[in-house]
């Protein structure tokens, strides 16, 4: 079993509440309640963080933001997904055309993270926030899935299981297969509402009041168990008819031809006809593909 430090737990804990609310400050005591922390033991961690740069305490009001040294890091990080830079426009463009929010996501390790979202609802007000981390297991990053290697496919299938605590049955497995060749096939994801997506919403936003990354863990970990129960992946489109869709997910290939971010609508208020569906698919394609050759164009010129 992997070790676990409760003190550096602790101190993510922090990060991940000011990185989900860049706009509020947070005193000592909003944190302590927030997070549930022993007050000595977070006033010691605050002082230590701020004192290295990565938070900042403004004089008057003793309350705390982000520091610089999160800026740092965050350009660090920003390097290892060059295509976002030129997806932002992009996605921007996409929300004010479409009437719906727009967001990226990127891979890391064992998780699928929001890393830009624009559009429909209000940032400050909804659960959905940038660094919102979802498991990369089936039946969610189908569509990372779906360019990926063989080996990756069954990897993914298997973490489901694992997540589950049970063998998937041969109708789910075979429809989950089935959802990831129709994703390839045709170019974009399409999945449907379910109360799964009802009941995340409804949890995420009690956790705003008391933020906390290992209730966020069971959060996002029932989703994902409750989704390979439920009608998630929509495989075949009927242009005449109409559907109830959460999201609507397209690749943004990066230099190795491998999917490096995934553009997304969500908001989405009314069913959407089989028409409407491609149409907007084919935007996000085309908006996706700019994204792609900026930033090949951009990697190009530092090549020369």
């Amino acid at each position: 079993m992997a070790l676990f430090s409760k003190p550096t737990a602790r101190a993510l804990a922090i990060l991940d509440l000011l990185t989900a609310n860049p706009q509020d400050a947070f005193g000592l005591t909003d944190i302590t309640r927030k997070l549930g922390l022993n007050k000595a033991t977070c006033h010691a961690i605050l002082t230590t963080m701020a004192h290295y740069g990565f938070l900042v305490q403004d004089p008057r009001s003793k309350a705390y933001r982000l520091g610089p040294n999160i800026v740092a890091a965050g350009n660090a990080a920003f390097a290892l997904f060059p295509v976002l830079e030129y997806a932002r426009p992009e996605l921007e463009s996409l929300a004010q055309r479409l009437n719906m929010g727009c967001g990226a996501a990127g891979r890391s390790g064992r998780n699928l993270v929001l890393l830009a979202h624009y559009g429909h609802s209000n940032p400050a007000q909804s659960p959905y926030q940038l660094g919102m981390r979802l498991p990369f297991m089936a039946p969610l990053g189908a569509s990372f899935i779906a360019w990926s290697p063989a080996r990756q496919l069954e990897q993914w299938l298997q973490t489901g299981e694992q997540q589950l605590g049970e063998a998937l049955d041969d109708k789910l497995d075979q429809q989950l297969r089935i959802s990831v060749i129709a994703i390839r096939a045709r170019g974009f994801e399409v999945t449907l509402k379910t109360e799964a997506e009802e009941t995340l919403f409804d949890d995420l936003t009690q956790l705003r009041g008391t933020w906390d990354i290992e209730t966020l863990e069971q959060v996002t970990s029932k989703y994902q168990k409750a989704l390979l129960q439920s009608h998630y992946h929509l495989d075949r489109i009927d242009p005449g008819s109409r559907y109830p869709v959460c999201n609507i997910t397209v690749p943004v290939f990066g230099y190795d031809q491998l999917p490096e971010l995934m553009f997304s609508t969500g908001s989405i208020n009314r069913d959407l006809s089989g028409k409407e569906i491609l149409e907007i698919a084919e935007q996000l394609k085309a908006a996706a593909e700019r994204a792609r050759l900026a930033a090949a164009r951009a990697y190009n010129r530092t090549q020369t």
